[in-house]
C-alpha cells in the first residue's frame, strides 16, 4: 500500500514540480510590475499556455499537471473559503448590494441568452458569466471542477476577461473623470463593472484614494458572492448529469444518486467561509491559509495552461469572445445606470 502511495507520488511529482516553478515565477513577476493590474495567475496560465507550445509535455508530466490542475485546484478552492468573509457586506452597504443585484441578474440571465444566440456550450458560456459577475479567475477557478468544464474552456475564459479589463484599466478613469463621479460613485462603479480583483484595485486607486477604497472593499462583497454562486451551477451540473443518466439506463440512474454527483470539496470551503465570518480563525493563521490558496491557486492555474492546447481554444472561435465583450459592456452600462438611479452620482 505504501509503496503504491510512493510510485503514484513520484508519477505526479514532475508535473507538480513545473506548475510550482511556474507558480513562483508568476507571483514574483506580478510583484515586480510597477502597476499591478494583472494578477499572478493569469500570468500563471498565459505562461502555461506558452510553454505548452514550446515544450508539448509528455508522459512524464501529463499526470501531475492532470493532477495539479483537477486536485490541487480543489484544496486551493478549499482554502480560499479563509479569504471570505460576510464582514465586507456589511463594511460596503445596501447601496453596492443594489448594483450587485443588477450587475448580477445581466450577468447570469444576459450570459444564459448570449451563450444560446452564439450557440456555445453551457459550461464556457457558464464561466464568462461568472468571471464577468463575480472576480475574474478566482471564480472561474471556482465553479470549473464544480462543472467538470475543459481546460481550454477555463482558459478561454480567463483570458477574454483578463482582456476586458486590460482596456477598463485604461478607459474608466477617463470616464469616470469625464462623467464628474464622486469617490463613492466612481468606486462603486468600478468594484461592481471590473472582473478581476487587481485590475479593479488599479482602476480604483487611478482616480483617488478614496476611490480606490471604495472599489476594493465593493470587490471583496464581490467575491463573497462566490459561495451562491458555486452552489447554484453545482446543482445545475447534478440535474444535467442526472438527465443526462435517464437517457441510457434504469440500471445505471438506480445507482446514482446526489450524494454520489454533489462536489464535497464545496462543503470544506464553505465551512472555512462560515468560520472565518465568525472570527474562529485566528487571524494569523488565516492569513497563512489565504498566502496557501493563492499560491495553489496560480500552481493549479499554471498547470491549466501548460495542458492547454491553443490549437483546440481557436476552435472555439470569436464567438465566446462577442460573449464575453458584449456581457462585460452590458455590465458597465448596467451598473452606471443602477448608481444614477439610486442616486449615489
Amino acid at each position: 500500500m505504501l509503496n503504491k502511495g510512493f510510485v503514484s507520488l513520484l508519477k505526479i511529482m514532475p508535473g507538480f514540480l513545473l506548475a510550482a516553478v511556474v507558480a513562483v515565477l508568476a507571483r514574483l513577476s506580478a510583484h515586480l510590475l510597477p502597476v499591478h493590474f494583472i494578477s499572478a495567475s493569469v500570468l500563471a496560465l498565459f505562461a502555461g499556455m506558452i510553454m505548452n507550445v514550446l515544450l508539448r509535455p509528455g508522459k512524464v508530466i501529463l499526470p501531475g499537471l492532470t493532477f495539479t490542475s483537477k486536485k490541487i485546484l480543489k484544496f486551493a478552492i478549499i482554502l480560499l473559503g479563509a479569504s471570505l468573509s460576510i464582514h465586507h457586506v456589511l463594511l460596503v452597504g445596501r447601496l453596492a448590494l443594489i448594483i450587485l443585484f443588477f450587475t448580477l441578474i445581466t450577468c447570469f440571465g444576459g450570459g444564459y441568452l448570449l451563450g444560446k444566440l452564439f450557440n456555445i456550450n453551457w459550461k464556457l458560456s457558464g464561466l464568462i458569466a461568472t468571471g464577468t459577475g463575480i472576480c475574474g479567475g478566482s471564480a472561474i477557478a471556482a465553479v470549473a471542477p464544480v462543472i467538470e468544464a475543459d481546460n481550454k474552456d477555463i482558459a478561454y475564459a480567463i483570458s477574454v476577461t483578463f482582456l476586458f479589463d486590460i482596456a477598463m484599466i485604461i478607459l474608466f478613469p477617463i470616464m469616470g473623470f469625464r462623467l464628474g463621479l464622486n469617490d463613492m460613485a466612481y468606486g462603486l462603479w468600478t468594484g461592481t463593472a471590473i472582473n478581476d480583483t487587481s485590475s479593479v484595485v488599479a482602476a480604483g486607486y487611478a482616480l483617488t484614494e478614496s476611490s480606490g477604497d471604495y472599489a476594493t472593499m465593493v470587490k471583496l462583497t464581490r467575491t463573497l458572492l462566490i459561495i451562491p454562486v458555486v452552489l447554484a451551477f453545482s446543482f445545475i451540473h447534478i440535474r444535467k448529469n442526472l438527465q443526462a443518466l435517464r437517457t441510457t439506463s434504469q440500471s445505471v440512474l438506480k445507482r446514482a444518486h446526489i450524494g454520489s454527483l454533489f462536489p464535497w470539496f464545496i462543503a470544506g470551503f464553505i465551512c472555512l467561509a462560515i468560520l472565518n465570518s465568525t472570527g474562529a480563525v485566528p487571524l494569523a493563521l488565516s492569513a497563512a491559509i489565504k498566502e496557501a490558496s493563492r499560491f495553489f491557486m496560480v500552481c493549479a492555474l499554471a498547470a491549466i495552461g501548460l495542458n492547454t492546447n491553443l490549437k483546440e481554444m481557436r476552435q472555439s472561435g470569436i464567438s465566446p469572445l462577442m460573449h464575453a465583450v458584449i456581457l462585460s459592456s452590458l455590465v458597465v452600462i448596467v451598473s452606471i445606470g443602477a448608481a444614477y438611479t439610486i442616486g449615489i452620482v
